[in-house]
């Protein structure tokens, strides 16, 4: 018999392109696992620049309106599908989900769900997911970096930026990152020398490592993205991930990654013995196996790492799910370190 017998899920609906105030909390019936999937009761998912651009019909992939935000997700497994392992059932899991964890409840692929280590509280949790896949990722799959060499982090005190820090800093790695003013002390807290990207970036950073940075993580794009590759020092690889200075421009939402692609080409073109790349964390999901093989390994490292100790959630707020309006208020005012991470609402 199903455990969720007679009951409802509460989703958070984004309708169109409306402000924060603009999304819809609705009610569905409970969802059912079919084969191979698993229904897991969401505790914890984030709020990250994607719903933020996704809200503007800016977000380069999203699909039509209206759908359910949430980018990824911590939660237990309620029920389970014929075909799936049982033994899944009661275990704390997390996921991908590009859209869809601003619910209560949601159906997976049990295949796609990685193990939360029992250490790690789910908000806490919630804020390694897709920023410690994409943070590790970046690092080691693409720029490599290592031991002795020094980084440039843009937005150090994001969920991205701050997980990129802690990692590199863990690894032996020297970091520079950008912040405002009122955010340098968390971000020197986290083991970086920061500097204020108000002023002039490339000046303070070439002031730090006059021969240049190893890497340059860039989640800004626009005509910043200049600046970013002329600070590195020959060999040095920039890893392009967004587009944010471009989030408030009207027109095609696709116009300002694609002038970005065709920027990073052209670098890589010319014989300068510096490397560009955008990283794309979904480019692998065209051979779905060894996709779901790199998540599971590099969530698993960096949970690892959280629950040791060697890595410290940075959760900027936690807000009920039918409070997510204020969570994306939140979240767009710029005004915190970390991540705000919607939970539950309080069981009557």
């Amino acid at each position: 018999m199903s455990t969720t017998a007679n009951s409802t899920a509460v989703e958070i609906v984004l309708p169109g392109r409306v402000e924060p105030d603009g999304l819809l909390v609705t009610h569905r019936d409970m969802p059912a696992p079919g084969p191979g999937q698993a229904l897991i009761r969401v505790e914890a998912s984030g709020v990250s620049f994607a719903e933020q651009q996704m809200r503007r019909g800016k977000y380069y992939d999203q699909p039509p309106f209206p759908f359910v935000p949430g980018y990824d997700l911590v939660g237990t497994v309620l029920e389970v599908g014929p075909g799936a392992d049982p033994a899944l059932v009661g275990r704390s899991v997390a996921a991908l989900t590009k859209i869809g964890g601003w619910s209560s409840h949601v159906v997976l692929d049990a295949a796609d769900l990685v193990r939360v280590p029992a250490a790690l509280d789910p908000a806490e949790a919630e804020t390694f997911v897709v920023n410690g896949i994409t943070a590790w990722q970046m690092m080691y799959r693409t720029a490599r970096v290592r031991a002795g060499q020094t980084i440039l982090v843009h937005g150090a005190n994001g969920g991205v930026g701050s997980t990129l820090v802690q990692l590199a800093r863990a690894a032996g790695i020297r970091v520079i990152g950008t912040a405002s003013a009122r955010h340098a002390a968390a971000v020197e807290a986290l083991g970086a020398t920061a500097v204020d990207y108000r002023g002039d970036v490339a000046q303070q950073v070439r002031a730090l490592a006059p021969a240049g940075v190893d890497a340059v993580f860039d989640h800004v794009g626009g005509p910043g993205i200049v600046d970013s590759f002329g600070l590195l020092a020959p060999g040095g690889t920039l890893v392009s991930y967004g587009t944010a200075s471009t989030k408030n421009d009207e027109g095609n939402s696709r116009l300002p990654v694609l002038k970005l692609f065709a920027r990073l080409l052209w670098w890589n073109m010319l014989p300068n013995k510096r490397n560009a790349h955008f990283y794309n964390l979904w480019a692998g999901k065209r051979n779905l196996t060894r996709f779901r093989n790199r998540i599971t390994e590099d969530l698993g490292a960096v949970f690892d790492l959280a629950a040791a100790g060697t890595l410290h959630a940075q959760v900027a707020a936690r807000i009920p799910l039918t409070q997510a309006a204020r969570a994306l208020e939140l979240a767009e005012s710029g005004t915190v370190t970390g991540k705000v991470v919607i939970v539950p609402d309080a069981r009557s």
